[in-house]
Order: structure tokens, then C-alpha cells, then sequence
């Protein structure tokens, strides 16, 4: 069975490059869903929303556009002073989508990554109130930067939907998440020789469905979390 996903679901991460962009493209093409990156730090090259793009072939009216993009590929705080512009929490909307379908937020490097002098991407998430995803690798270290992430997530009473690892699999370190930081871990989602349309839908399906017995335990868990 595949695993129930929140209608809107923030992408975060442990680091940037962490490959919240590539886990954004998964989600995107298996469940049909729109994407939307509100804040763009760097301009040269092709940007996140036009790889997904390209990368998932979805039609244009799935995509939304940035609220910030400024071109030096900096903290956000940092790339948009430069241009003179202070971000502003009042100006970030949620694109509005049909009832039915999904839309996955791409965030722009870890939680705490400052947008202003006050504010940080933790501050993003609480604002625009949806579940989050952590996006994390699965090498040396990652136990401690998941970890705290987790805890600043939860000190804000955002809520937490799982955690993808990046990288070889690499179970002690998995099991180490998901005991300590008390989260699920779908998938160890290894490097992708080709990224196009037919191999982001197959590593859907093999790192986001789950059997029967333990998707009923994380429905079940998930209920019990929103009572």
C-alpha cells in the first residue's frame, strides 16, 4: 500500500544539497502533484523549479512561481539584501490547488537558515502551517544533524510527517533516526544513474509504499498524533 500523504507537505533539510530538490521531483510524479518553491537563492544555470520541470516532464500549470528569487546562490537572508530586498513572511501565499490534489513546498536550505534578522525557514514553515518532510543523507554525521533539526521542528510544535534519507543504505544509521528522533524513515533513496519521468515514478513506488501491516501502524500512529 502506498503511504497516505498530507495534501500539502514542506520539503526540508539536514543541509542544502542535501537533495530536497530530487525527493520534491519523486513526490511530484507519484502523486501527480503541483510544485511550488517559495524563496530561489541563485539564478545561474537552470533553478529547482525548472529541473523538476524538466526532470518530471509535468505540464507547465503544475508549477507555481517563486515569491523570492534573487541570483547570488547564498542564504536567503544574504542573497536578497544584496539586492536591496528584505524578506517578508506576510508575502508568502500558498498557491491555491483543487481539492484533490497535491502540492509539495520546496524549502531553501535547512530550518534555520535566516531569511531576515528575525526570521528563519522554521519561521516559513510555521507560517504557512503544514506537515513537514526532513530531508536528510544517510552518511557519517547525519544522526546528529537530523536530530537537531528534529527538536527545533518540534520546539515549534510543527508537525513532523517522516524523514527520507539520501544516500547508500545504511541501516545503523536509519534505525539511530527513527529510534531516537521517534520518527518514521521511508526509503534510503540511492543515487539515480538517469533521472527522467519513468525512473522518478519507479523510486516512488519502491521507497513510498509500504506492507499492508506496516502502513496500517502508520496510519494508525498519524491518527492518534492529530487527536
Amino acid at each position: 500500500m502506498r503511504i497516505k500523504f498530507p495534501a500539502k507537505l514542506f520539503i526540508t533539510g539536514t543541509d542544502t544539497g542535501i537533495g530536497k530538490t530530487l525527493v520534491s521531483a519523486i513526490l511530484m510524479t507519484g502523486l501527480d502533484a503541483d510544485y511550488w518553491k517559495p524563496i530561489q537563492s541563485g539564478l545561474e544555470g537552470i533553478t529547482d523549479l525548472n529541473w523538476v520541470m524538466e526532470k518530471t516532464g509535468l505540464a507547465e500549470k503544475y508549477f507555481h512561481p517563486e515569491t523570492y528569487r534573487s541570483q547570488r546562490p547564498l542564504s536567503p537572508h544574504a542573497s536578497t539584501a544584496l539586492e536591496g530586498i528584505r524578506i517578508d513572511l506576510n508575502a508568502f501565499h500558498i498557491p491555491e490547488i483543487g481539492e484533490s490534489r497535491h502540492l509539495i513546498i520546496e524549502g531553501a536550505g535547512g530550518v534555520m537558515a535566516p531569511l531576515n534578522e528575525h526570521h528563519y525557514v522554521l519561521d516559513l514553515i510555521k507560517y504557512l502551517n503544514v506537515p513537514v518532510l526532513v530531508v536528510a543523507s544517510s552518511a557519517l554525521g547525519t544522526i546528529n544533524h537530523t536530530l537537531l533539526s528534529l527538536e527545533q521542528l518540534r520546539r515549534h510544535e510543527i508537525d513532523v510527517f517522516c524523514v527520507v534519507m539520501n544516500g547508500t543504505e545504511n541501516y545503523i544509521n536509519r534505525e539511530a533516526i527513527e529510534y531516537y528522533g521517534k520518527v518514521d524513515v521511508y526509503g534510503e533513496i540511492e543515487p539515480l544513474e538517469v533521472i527522467n519521468k519513468q525512473t522518478l515514478s519507479m523510486a516512488f513506488e519502491r521507497y513510498f509504499t509500504l506492507p499492508d501491516q506496516e502502513n496500517h501502524r502508520h496510519n494508525a500512529s498519524s491518527e492518534m498524533n492529530n487527536e
